[in-house]
């Protein structure tokens, strides 16, 4: 782009004179040595009025009055951040008036220090932020997930390649729907406890989720089919620890796969094979966990494909209050076929 030549704005004294005496204004704007050093010291970094008058070592009313000048003469320019004004050179770089004055006050800012001191100025910026990180903060529980959490996920969720449906099988308080909601654009959530619901119900809300629908149901209920099958089906479903609570796993899986689209993903999170029998009291667990490679033939015996299981490793639940934090978990992830 091709850059005029720098025309201050003609104060009303002067606009019925020729246009030389435009340009005696700005040499007139340009005599105060100040004015010459606020524009070398904002023409080296974007600094703010507070840090400029430090810099310069003059009183803030002063400063701000010649920033001022400056601004509507168009050699500065300002923006406003919260309670701090802003300022740095604006391009003048085609008028050599200007590129000379921005030249003198380096001269004058060199020689009086305060061009190297801008640096140093500059790095107080951080003291505070420093200061409060130093300072010992409260610590989340183990099992406490950070509550910002949900704005993670939700600035990667673009980076997914299909995101428009998921389906939470056995949802019961929700938890999972901290991480379904904020990735996917529509969140379905089934379970066949109306208490369990209710607290999925009051998570949300809390949440403010306005993309879950809550469905009181099983995951072989003809309603839900319809229901997903209006949407094109799931482009993932989701269930997680809920296979060892089924009397048929099988034919749950069966089910799960008539929900997800052609090509879509089955996740199942599930217990490894364990020995614990409390937990069939304590959980109302059917089945003590299943084998990798029972997980794995049942998934091939429905008609999954790319059909993965691995564990999952403890660390990631041992710090958890809960009473199958110990058992060993894993992980089933397969596709429908297309």
């Amino acid at each position: 782009m091709r850059m005029e030549a720098y025309t201050p704005p003609v104060p009303m004294e002067l606009q019925v004179t020729s246009q030389p005496a435009g340009r005696w204004e700005l040499y007139r704007l340009l005599g105060e040595p100040l004015r010459l050093r606020l524009l070398a010291l904002c023409a080296e970094d974007e600094l703010s009025v507070g840090e400029l008058t430090e810099l310069v070592n003059e009183a803030q009313p002063n400063v701000s009055k010649h920033v001022s000048a400056l601004r509507r003469a168009g050699l500065l320019t300002m923006r406003k951040q919260g309670n701090r004004v802003l300022v740095r050179v604006a391009d003048v770089s085609a008028d050599a008036v200007v590129r000379d004055a921005v030249a003198a006050g380096r001269s004058l800012t060199t020689e009086d220090g305060s061009l190297a001191r801008v640096p140093e100025v500059l790095r107080a910026r951080d003291e505070a932020g420093r200061a409060f990180f130093d300072r010992e903060a409260p610590q989340l529980e183990p099992d406490t997930l950070p509550p910002e959490l949900p704005v993670y996920l939700a600035a990667i969720a673009p980076l997914l390649p299909h995101r428009e449906l998921a389906i939470d099988v056995g949802t019961g308080d929700g938890r999972l729907l901290d991480v379904l909601a904020p990735l996917f654009t529509q969140v379905i959530a089934v379970d066949r406890a109306e208490a369990q619901l209710a607290r999925a119900r009051k998570r949300v809300l809390a949440r403010g989720y306005t993309n879950v629908e809550l469905a009181l149901g099983d995951v072989t209920d003809a309603s839900l089919k319809r229901r997903v099958r209006k949407l094109e089906g799931a482009d993932v479903l989701f269930a997680s620890r809920m296979l060892h609570h089924v009397a048929k796993p099988k034919k749950a899986l069966s089910a799960m796969i008539e929900l997800v689209r052609p090509g879509g993903a089955v996740v199942v999170i599930d217990y490894a094979a364990h020995e614990d029998e409390a937990l069939r009291d304590q959980q109302a667990d059917v089945w003590l966990g299943f084998e990798p490679n029972e997980l794995r033939e049942m998934a091939l015996d429905v008609g999954l494909e790319k059909v993965e299981v691995r564990p999952l490793p403890m660390l990631l639940h041992r710090g958890a209050r809960t009473p199958d934090a110990h058992v060993p978990w894993q992980v089933l992830i397969a596709r429908r076929a297309r």
